[in-house]
């Protein structure tokens, strides 16, 4: 099965834009790793460089091996999460958005440099929408 994109359609610009910046950061102090409001007011503050709507953040530390501290803040555009663990001085981040506004690669650079890791990795995806179903045409019965 083959999927076209009908043009003709596509030029009203009525599609989603998604914008997922992800990574890992390594080697953080572990004062800033387990530093629960250090973490969540960076993800606040994430939010709004990002460009993106606040709906509701939740933190939580967690004590003891493999312990340290995960903040999630729902956006209306998506989400930004991070997690940080204490002992291995590592972190994950994690920041997706839909719409043309939005900034997420900014969350990201402020996230990293408010947690100070030595170094890091950064991923970009898109996850926009081709297409929706009112703007592509199926061909059945015929090969790439």
């Amino acid at each position: 099965m083959r999927v076209e994109l009908k043009e003709e359609k596509r030029a009203n610009g009525d599609y989603i834009v998604g914008k997922h910046v992800y990574g890992s950061l390594y080697g953080i102090e572990p004062s800033i790793a387990e530093d629960e409001k250090l973490i969540r007011e960076t993800v606040l503050d994430a939010v709004k460089v990002a460009n993106s709507t606040l709906i509701q953040i939740m933190s939580w530390k967690v004590p003891g091996i493999k312990g340290g501290v995960s903040v999630i803040a729902l956006v209306n555009e998506s989400h930004i999460v991070v997690h940080a663990w204490t002992e291995y001085r590592y972190a994950t981040v994690d920041v997706y958005t839909c719409g043309a506004h939005t900034r997420p690669d900014k969350a990201f650079e402020l996230i990293v440099n408010r947690l100070k890791p030595k170094y890091y990795s950064y991923n970009y995806a898109d996850r926009s929408q081709i297409a929706t179903d009112k703007e592509i045409e199926i061909a059945e019965n015929v090969t790439p």
